[in-house]
């Protein structure tokens, strides 16, 4: 079955308007969407001509002629933006639950004499995220101040009901807004359309685009970036690639954004290769790719497990002038440590530093236990994760996590600092920390034990036995056995044995009857 069009001419009081515009048409054998373009002609409609209707809520509109939604805003932007912002402050400013009075307090400031300052009061409802009360005042109140709404009026309840996820009704309001005269804006469109693409209600968003057509109203490359998204969320790429190269042929041409969307698309279903591709076609084009664009793709190479590539990238990114954000480095920051890319991590995490990032309180201790753990096999890595260490504890801002506390202590032991573990152990516990894990202590215990310094690992298993219902485990007591077993220290390897029996523990060392020489000072420590 042939493609046939879905648009419509429809009359216009805009005059003789004949134009080329990108119009979508559905094949219904394959149920794609692909772009043609066509031209749509509207004939001229009679400029006297007006309308009478009633509002559902009883707002009488009377002559009013069709205009663009542009024509009510025609006013000082920047002083309108100033008035909206400072009612957006008041409104923030109250608890929520007092803000429906702020209703009665612009009353009292004669914020309703004419439909531009009830506007501004919707508007600034609608971005304090209280959809609801601009409703119930557009509702209930524009015809008590004898005010008819305009077609920014209507926007912004469209924008209202799209906040609130009534989309139906949104639909509903700008259907009506047609009917009783109004031309609503491309940006009007826009706004539903995307809406209806971010729920996954591509078909609903396709009908709003068709209506578009029909009232004249020509859609912009906005309007198209938003259907590109709406495809790729629901995992549709290959129509949105299409639709994408189909615009490339255009009246209205694609722009970074276009490219972006299904770039995104491509890299979350694991083809970062071809969103590299799109780049290179958008960089043909003479089209200059913003930090998204490189964004997209360091997410993209990192889920798959490839974050080295995201360094060149990050060159890349640099020779064209676009200077990474911080979603760029800790994107890319992420990536590498998930896939223990260690070296990597630290250079870009140094990169950060020196572009005057903050790193963030959990990046910190994800990177200085990464560095931890690395450090165990690359001894040249435990200079960055005392550097790391340091540099946290002087920061009030950034705490260290419990786990990451004992990663460091640990590594110490590994390292053979066992003066500095027990350091950091005694502090770990004197600042209050949350009690670090059995392993903790383990190591600590291993590594004097190691070195001979059995009494001081002794004093380790006291501290352990101070916590309340802490029961020392059975690595702590097999290592103190063995070591006093080996200096010879009977007594005090029979001491610790009794003292693991009767915390229920069964060492699997035990006091070696050889041993010739022994001490009795730590009998009472230990046992209950």
């Amino acid at each position: 079955m042939p493609c046939q069009p879905v648009f419509s001419s429809h009359p216009s009081s805009l005059g003789s308007l004949i134009f080329s515009s990108p119009c979508f048409f559905r094949n219904n054998q394959q149920d794609k969407l692909l772009l043609h373009a066509t031209t749509i002609s509207f004939s001229a409609r009679n400029q006297s001509e007006s309308t009478l209707s009633i509002v559902p809520n009883g707002v009488s509109v009377v002559d009013r002629p069709i205009n663009e939604e542009s024509n009510s805003m025609d006013f000082d932007r920047k002083n309108a933006r100033s008035r909206v912002q400072n009612l957006v402050d008041r409104i923030r400013a109250l608890p929520i639950s007092e803000r429906i009075r702020i209703i009665h307090v612009f009353e009292k400031e004669q914020a309703f004499q004419n439909l531009s300052g009830f506007n501004d009061v919707l508007l600034a409802l609608f971005i304090a995220d209280e959809p609801d009360l601009a409703l119930n005042l557009f509702c209930s109140n524009i015809s008590s101040y004898n005010l008819m709404p305009d077609s920014w009026t209507f926007s912004i309840i469209i924008k209202c009901h799209c906040k609130k996820n009534d989309l139906d009704e949104a639909k509903r309001v700008l259907e009506n807004m047609v009917e009783i005269g109004f031309l609503p804006s491309v940006a009007t469109f826009t706004v539903l359309i995307n809406s209806f693409c971010r729920r996954g209600k591509l078909q609903k968003a396709i009908e709003i685009l068709e209506f578009m057509g029909r009232v004249g109203c020509k859609a912009n490359i906005q309007t198209y970036n938003c259907l590109l998204k709406g495809l790729c969320y629901l995992g549709r790429v290959e129509d949105a690639y299409e639709f994408l190269m189909k615009s490339k042929k255009s009246l209205v041409k694609p722009d970074i954004y276009s490219f972006t969307a299904v770039m995104d698309g491509f890299c979350k279903v694991g083809r970062s290769d071809e969103a590299m591709e799109l780049l290179d076609e958008a960089l043909e084009m003479g089209i200059t790719p913003n930090v998204v664009s490189f964004n997209t793709l360091f997410n993209g190479y990192c889920k798959e497990g490839r974050p080295i590539e995201g360094i060149s990238l990050l060159k890349n990114m640099r020779e064209r002038n676009c200077i990474p954000d911080y979603i760029s480095y800790s994107t890319l920051l992420h990536g590498l440590l998930k896939w223990g890319k260690i070296q990597a991590a630290l250079g870009v995490y140094r990169e950060m530093v020196e572009a005057r990032f903050e790193v963030g309180e959990r990046m910190m201790n994800t990177i200085l236990r990464g560095v931890c753990r690395r450090s165990w096999k690359e001894a040249g890595l435990l200079k960055d994760a005392h550097e790391l260490f340091e540099k946290m504890t002087r920061n009030e801002g950034c705490a260290i996590y419990p786990n990451t506390y004992g990663l460091v202590i640990q590594t110490l032991c590994v390292a053979k600092e066992v003066d500095k573990a027990l350091m950091y152990l005694n502090e770990m516990v004197g600042i209050g920390h949350s009690p670090p894990r059995m392993i903790t202590f383990n190591s600590v215990i291993r590594a004097l034990c190691s070195e001979g310094r059995v009494d001081e690992a002794l004093s380790v298993l006291v501290l352990i036995c101070k916590e309340e219902r802490r029961i020392p485990s059975r690595i702590c007591y097999n290592l103190l056995i063995h070591e006093f077993n080996r200096q010879g220290r009977w007594f005090d390897s029979c001491t610790v044995y009794g003292a693991a029996l009767k915390r229920g523990v069964i060492p699997h060392k035990r006091p070696s009857k050889q041993a010739t020489n022994y001490s009795s000072r730590y009998e009472f420590c230990i046992v209950d």
